[in-house]
């Protein structure tokens, strides 16, 4: 089965990729701030997409603002990808996951323990594709060259 689509330069694509990113640690920063703001933490942490290393703990306020801000920016940036990319979102989410956790990775190899960082980046991973996918599929359902779901 081949695919018929129309094929894509690569200045579009790393282009399409680098406002992807932005899109991603911009929304980070954000909604990390509201998050530090609602749960009334002393000082924002400036490297609050990086951190792994804070105790997984219910009780531990800088935890859950992490968690919740990870996982609330997975979900809207998989709708904000649709916008930008139209087609593919799923590729450009895992290219994005794959950039944020060797970044991540620079400094110490985050895959801690209990697999907190782990579990947490798959499942808004797995958030961010299906948004964005749905999002996609159904905005660009009356454009003719947006690949089906039937030559997948």
């Amino acid at each position: 089965m081949a695919f018929k689509g129309k094929a894509v330069d690569s200045k579009t694509v790393l282009f399409n990729l680098l406002l992807c990113l932005v899109i991603f640690y911009s929304l980070f920063y954000m909604i990390g701030s509201v998050c530090f703001g609602a749960f009334r933490l002393d000082q924002f942490d400036g490297l609050i997409p990086f951190d792994f290393k804070t105790e997984p703990a219910e009780s531990n306020s800088k935890y859950l603002v992490n968690l919740l801000s990870l996982e609330l920016t997975y979900f809207c940036s998989g709708i904000l990808f649709a916008a930008v990319v139209r087609r593919r979102v799923w590729d450009y989410a895992l290219t994005v996951t794959l950039l944020h956790v060797l970044i991540t990775s620079l400094g110490d190899f985050p895959w801690c323990g209990s697999g907190v960082f782990c579990f947490s980046i798959g499942s808004g991973l797995f958030l961010m594709i299906c948004n964005g996918q749905l999002i996609a599929y159904f905005t660009c359902q009356s454009d003719q060259s947006y690949a089906s779901f039937s030559i997948y």
